[in-house]
């Protein structure tokens, strides 16, 4: 539990300075992935020591150096391929690349995917807030008309492409996704929407 409450503690502040300057600072995620290595590297140590049981390791959500740096070098591999070919900022990377130390490759890479999904849901709640839902499906509608009446997809002009991109916040997406994963939510809730 202690590397959780850390880990939430670094991104609830990187979800502010996300929010409030659009930026993810490198006083955030370099000491998190350094914090994250530490703890895991010390729960190492208490069981080869036998300090403590695997049963209090794992309950102080320590999991071990190597897999710390299997989940760094997991999350932090995807995120490099999202920075190069998608345009996802620098900061999102070593954010991503923090959760995965903390976490480990699994939940790591669960928690980079449900920090995906939390953070399209906010774009499009945004998108809708920001045009209206009239407007935006009256625009959707316009141009898939305008589409198929060519024949083809008509590219987006500029101011177009503008309207729809929004702010793309992962940090307090990143920040649900870790509560979502390592409290198994999705575990718990999704069974009551299923016959």
């Amino acid at each position: 539990m202690l590397a959780t409450v850390v880990l939430l503690i670094l991104l609830a502040a990187a979800a502010a300075t996300d929010v409030t300057r659009g930026k993810i600072f490198n006083w955030i995620t370099y000491p998190g992935i350094v914090s994250a290595i530490a703890l895991n590297g010390a729960g190492s140590l208490g069981l080869a020591g036998g300090w403590w049981s695997r049963d209090s390791a794992a309950a102080a959500g320590w999991i071990g150096v190597t897999s710390s740096l299997m989940g760094l070098a997991a999350c932090g591999l995807v995120m490099i391929a999202c920075y190069v070919f998608f345009r996802v900022g620098g900061g999102d990377v070593k954010l991503i690349a923090m959760m995965g130390a903390f976490l480990g490759p699994e939940q790591g890479i669960l928690a980079m995917l449900w920090t995906f999904v939390l953070g399209a849901c906010a774009g499009l709640i945004l998108l809708v807030w920001r045009l209206g839902p009239i407007r935006l499906l009256a625009s959707v509608t316009r141009h898939l008309l305008w589409s198929i009446r060519l024949g083809g997809f008509n590219p987006l002009t500029p101011e177009q492409r503008k309207q729809l991109e929004p702010p793309l916040f992962l940090a307090p997406a990143a920040f649900f996704a870790v509560i979502v994963v390592r409290f198994e939510l999705a575990e718990r809730w999704l069974p009551l929407f299923s016959p």
